[in-house]
């Protein structure tokens, strides 16, 4: 039998039988894994255990072609499983499942790759992809793996320019009609959750909204320009003032919410956030999926920064080695810094009667295979922060890292290491 049957077999099954190289304490693991995958899959908002969710992003389509480390999707997934993961977070690309405004269909498009930097995400080289296609192989094999599977997007370009990047309801319009091109399919069983906009209001390619946000970062001028806007009774500008942009980007998510809640009333909407904690208005979300890293810390920030820039122009086993001496004499503090951040999420969810998350995390923001480099301070962040998160009842999907995908293989290669901490974070 194949080992890819075999995880299919047994996650089917519930029960483990050893693979050669396998210890009791290792197939134990495995088999808890696949007793949770036993279990029918769940809206986010509705889970008990806590889901060890996998970082994926564009990669699974951008990477697959002959010479990607996603060429294979069963591979991946079966390698996926075999470490204990249970979900991934994925770009359903609806910016180009979408029609045109005429109604035609796109089927195909070309992805450039203009340099030879290390790339850590999407395509390493220029390439084509179908999507629509591609979902409707790939989203079964998720779940014959028994890989439950949260859809996001950045709405990225991804060198690409269509109409629907700069239209006004652009973003509803392309998750209505991929959501609705998936359940035409029978494809929406197996979706935990749909992340309207990556990081949002901050890091995506939705032009229209950012211009709309920008408008409002400097009320003054606003104010000044659009004397006919709707402002609140007896509403006066000040210095360094945000109110405006505050509350359109919650309004626009929430109205988003609303309009698509009434379309597919069974699923779980929300917006993914990595900053702003204190001004997100979560009435209609499902989940608080909030991203946090140590790189996030002011004071440490330039210093990760440095040691996994893949501009790579210098020595980097000195910023390694800066960065780890930095972070061993401010262990106590950084380590404050994240139980505080991680509590103050769980607060924000709590308060709200909603499950929290990351599914981005948690040492550095970006980091690559090199051989200067290495992985162990990634992995000592990731088993720290999932024991803090784990202190809250209201974490219920933890990821490891930003490098939970084949093309990190530093990560990705280290199986005993995935397991293990997929087994804390899904007990």
């Amino acid at each position: 039998m194949e080992r890819r049957d075999f995880i299919k077999n047994t996650t089917l099954a519930g029960t483990i039988t050893l693979l050669p190289g396998l210890s009791s304490l290792e197939a134990k693991s495995i088999s808890s894994v696949n007793n949770d995958r036993a279990m029918r899959p769940v809206p986010i908002s509705k889970v008990t255990k806590p889901l060890a969710i996998a970082m994926w992003d564009f990669s699974w389509i951008l990477r697959h072609h002959k010479y990607g480390e996603f060429y294979d999707w069963d591979k991946v997934l079966e390698g996926l499983a075999e470490r204990g993961y249970n979900a991934i977070r994925m770009d359903a690309m609806p910016q180009f499942v979408v029609s045109e405004k005429d109604g035609g269909i796109v089927n195909e498009f070309r992805s450039p790759k203009k340099d030879w930097n290390p790339c850590l995400w999407g395509n390493d080289y220029t390439m084509d992809f179908r999507p629509r296609e591609a979902l409707l192989e790939f989203l079964p094999k998720c779940k014959e793996y028994r890989i439950q599977v949260g859809l996001a997007t950045w709405f990225s370009h991804h060198g690409i320019m269509r109409d629907i990047f700069n239209e006004e309801g652009g973003l509803q319009r392309a998750w209505t009609e991929t959501l609705e091109f998936l359940q035409k399919h029978d494809l929406l069983d197996n979706i935990i959750y749909v992340d309207l906009l990556n990081e949002y209001p901050n890091n995506h390619g939705f032009n229209w909204l950012k211009q709309e946000l920008n408008k409002r970062s400097d009320t003054k001028n606003f104010v000044l320009n659009n004397p006919n806007a709707h402002l609140p009774d007896n509403f006066k500008p000040k210095k360094n003032d945000n109110r405006l942009y505050v509350a359109y980007y919650n309004d626009f998510a929430n109205n988003l919410i609303a309009a698509l809640k009434l379309k597919f009333p069974d699923i779980d909407f929300f917006a993914s956030f990595d900053s702003g904690l204190e001004n997100i208005d979560l009435k209609n979300h499902a989940a608080l999926d909030y991203h946090i890293w140590f790189h996030h810390n002011s004071d440490f920030y330039q210093i990760v920064s440095d040691a996994g820039n893949t501009n790579i122009d210098r020595d980097l086993r000195i910023n390694q080695n800066e960065m780890l001496t930095y972070f061993n004499d401010n262990r106590v503090k950084l380590l404050s810094w994240m139980d505080g951040r991680l509590s103050s999420i769980a607060a924000k969810a709590k308060e709200n009667g909603i499950f929290c998350g990351n599914t981005e995390g948690w040492g550095p923001i970006g980091w690559f295979d090199h051989p200067d480099l290495n992985w162990n301070w990634v992995k000592e962040s990731a088993e720290i922060c999932v024991d803090l998160a784990k202190k809250h009842e209201e974490y219920k999907f933890i990821c490891t890292s930003n490098f939970t995908h084949p093309q990190h293989r530093g990560m990705w290669e280290d199986i005993k290491w995935h397991r293990e901490i997929t087994r804390i974070i899904r007990s």
